[in-house]
């Protein structure tokens, strides 16, 4: 494969689909999919757009999500005869003619299988949060380092030029002095499932895939597929699932490292009768050099600050720049002397497809810097949003050492640090 042409930002599925006959043969890219239910179908689906790429395989350990998606392909004007399908992931990166990998598992599978992409050669898109702990973060930067692969991670709102805008505005100076940036997430839509037995698995699921280096546990149907992020054998609740999306702004704004101090209070407060470990409140404080950021979570309540269900908003002293998917706008203070309003910007960009693109693009190019979210930057905010969590799970205020790279409590770091692998699994060295 080598070179690379300017990407198409919009076109029809016709359109694509002449287009890709028109793309030169050392010009093509095989990709296959790993984990294909949710995001990991969109990201797929975002790729398929792209002149030059050709989905070649789909992975998944729920046969029922594969013969749906084997079906959906066709939406997508591919041709489902030469889509081959897998039921475990090492035999799909096995494949010498597959060039990249689209991760999109439940989030403790994303570091392994991105490290074991990346020895194979493969370059890889892994869904967000990039690590299931802090440790999982720094292998997962060290092996693209070792492979010199491209990653890039699903943080997609740093493709979307709104976001991009807003940053270079909070800049720019203009807010004044900003003492608070506040990061809220209130999702109403999103509930955990039910008190429910546990049963046997369902007919084509190989669950002892599925959990992988998990603890293993009977099959519950409520911690399967998307409630699998109010547990922590597999995820971090609503802090990694949105926190890292909204985190990266708040951080990209103020050009902030890792912050000094973290302290967290929360609890299951909204649906203490339902199936769930994660908070469903959380309130977080980052205390960093000149400045404070708070992370507020709700799930069940979609009334946020602003009267907006998401978003971050850089507080300065001359008015508070407001940013959510949806645009941004900046609210003057009233005893500014200094003209700083201005209406709601909306987004008028579709992140994922721009993300891909991106994606592809740095594939081709091989320019790393290029790429919009590195495993650099994924890791980075994986890292502060693992922070808030262990914070809440330990109940203390946590010190961060960065030039050892650790909590100054000794006790928090060998209990939280890295999650603990079972079942024959390990993370490859690097």
């Amino acid at each position: 494969m080598v070179g690379g042409s300017l990407l198409a930002p919009a076109f029809n599925n016709k359109a694509f689909a002449i287009l890709k006959n028109r793309v030169a043969p050392g010009d093509q890219l095989n990709i296959g999919a790993i984990g294909i239910k949710g995001m990991g179908w969109s990201d797929l689906t975002a790729a398929a757009k792209i002149p030059g790429v050709n989905v070649v395989a789909l992975c998944d350990v729920d046969k029922n999500v594969l013969d749906k998606r084997m079906v959906d392909l066709s939406k997508l004007n591919v041709d489902a005869a030469k889509v081959k399908t897998y039921g475990d992931y090492r035999q799909l990166l096995d494949r010498k003619d597959i060039d990249a990998v689209i991760i999109g598992t439940p989030d403790h599978w994303h570091a392994l299988i991105m490290m074991h992409a990346c020895e194979a050669g493969k370059d890889v898109y892994v869904e967000k949060p990039v690590g299931n702990s802090i440790e999982e973060c720094r292998a997962m930067v060290k092996a693209q380092q070792r492979y010199n692969k491209v990653v890039q991670a699903g943080q997609w709102q740093r493709s979307q030029q709104h976001f991009k805008d807003a940053v270079d505005f909070v800049q720019s100076g203009q807010l004044g002095n900003i003492r608070t940036v506040k990061v809220w997430c209130y999702q109403g839509w999103m509930k955990p499932g039910p008190v429910v037995a546990d049963t046997a698995p369902p007919p084509g699921v190989d669950y002892n895939m599925w959990l992988g280096p998990a603890q293993k546990r009977p099959f519950n149907e409520s911690r399967f597929h998307f409630n699998f992020r109010w547990f922590w054998d597999y995820a971090g609740g609503l802090m990694t699932d949105w926190g890292v999306h909204l985190l990266d702004y708040g951080l990209l704004g103020m050009k902030s490292p890792i912050p000094k101090s973290i302290s967290a209070l929360g609890g299951r407060f909204a649906y203490p009768d339902l199936y769930e470990e994660t908070p469903d409140t959380l309130t977080t404080l980052y205390e960093f050099d000149g400045f404070n950021m708070v992370w507020d979570s709700a799930m069940g309540i979609d009334n946020g600050s602003y009267n907006r269900d998401h978003g971050i908003a850089y507080i300065g002293n001359n008015g508070t720049l407001i940013l959510n998917r949806g645009g941004w706008e900046v609210i003057e203070e009233k005893q500014s002397k200094n003209k700083v309003s201005k209406p709601l910007v909306k987004s008028m960009d579709n992140g994922l497809d721009k993300h891909m693109q991106n994606f592809v693009s740095v594939i081709k190019s091989r320019k790393m810097e290029d790429l919009n979210c590195s495993i650099q930057a994924g890791a980075h905010v994986a890292t502060v949003a693992q922070m808030g969590n262990i914070a809440f799970r330990s109940g203390n205020k946590l010190q961060w050492n960065d030039a050892d790279h650790a909590f100054t409590d000794k006790n928090v770091n060998k209990q939280y640090m890295m999650k603990e692998y079972h079942n024959g699994y390990k993370l490859p060295k690097v």
